[in-house]
């Protein structure tokens, strides 16, 4: 069973930054599709970045790009969200995600778009942009 836990968040002015992390245990290996999934109040938890597991592959939500980077430390089993240029649109808890592709059968290579493609996910973490 994997756990992962989410830090990093607070209180930031908007144009500031702040950097997530996301640590993993009890997965095994490194072998997992992990993303950055938010959700602001009275709206659907929506997906923000993802990679697959090898990071090769990365999606980007139109929203925050060129503004967010998703990366990950294998040898700590950690990833990071990179949140620049902040704005009031950007508060919301933020949470982490993973899947083993090999157990949901999918393509390696794929990063799964959705919240029900994931299977493991953190207990979020507050980001909230002052205007």
């Amino acid at each position: 069973q994997v756990q992962l836990v989410e830090s990093g968040g607070g209180l930031v002015q908007a144009g500031g930054s702040l950097r997530l992390s996301c640590t993993a245990s009890g997965g095994g290996d490194s072998h997992y599709c992990m993303g950055w999934f938010r959700q602001a109040p009275g709206k659907e938890r929506e997906l923000v970045t993802a990679t697959n597991w090898s990071g090769k592959n990365r999606y980007v939500a139109t929203s925050v790009a060129g503004r967010f980077t998703i990366s990950r430390e294998y040898a700590k089993n950690t990833m990071y969200l990179q949140m620049n240029s902040l704005t009031p649109e950007d508060t919301a808890v933020y949470y982490c995600a993973a899947v083993d592709p090999r157990v949901r059968g999918y393509d390696s290579e794929w990063t799964p778009r959705h919240r029900d493609m994931y299977d493991y996910w953190g207990q979020g973490t507050q980001v909230t942009v002052s205007s």
